[in-house]
């Protein structure tokens, strides 16, 4: 999946990898709040093991922060977490911010 807003340069591609029941997203580029959605849909396929794999994310917004809070709480592993969005996770959950359940 991509998209491409011609305005910003909002890109985001998905690629998807499955091995049994292990499903591993790999997400690329910047993700935006308008992108979750189109995520938690990537991620439903009946797999009981999910990965995040964020090595190529390059932007996030607070509500994709906030919608990685609620993945980890869900027990899905973010893998390679960029360093200061595990830093702002790991703010927001100081902070008592609540997880993102909302697409």
């Amino acid at each position: 999946m991509s998209r491409n807003k011609v305005g910003n340069q909002t890109m985001l591609r998905i690629e998807r990898d499955s091995d049994g029941c292990v499903a591993t997203l790999r997400l690329i580029g910047r993700i935006q709040s308008d992108r979750i959605a189109s995520i938690r849909s990537a991620m439903n396929d009946g797999c009981t093991h999910k990965i995040l794999d964020l090595t190529e994310v390059t932007l996030v917004d607070i509500a994709v922060v906030r919608f990685l809070m609620s993945c980890e709480n869900e027990g899905m592993e973010l893998l390679q977490c960029p360093p200061y969005v595990r830093e702002w996770i790991v703010r927001e959950r100081a902070e008592g911010a609540q997880p993102s359940h909302d697409d």
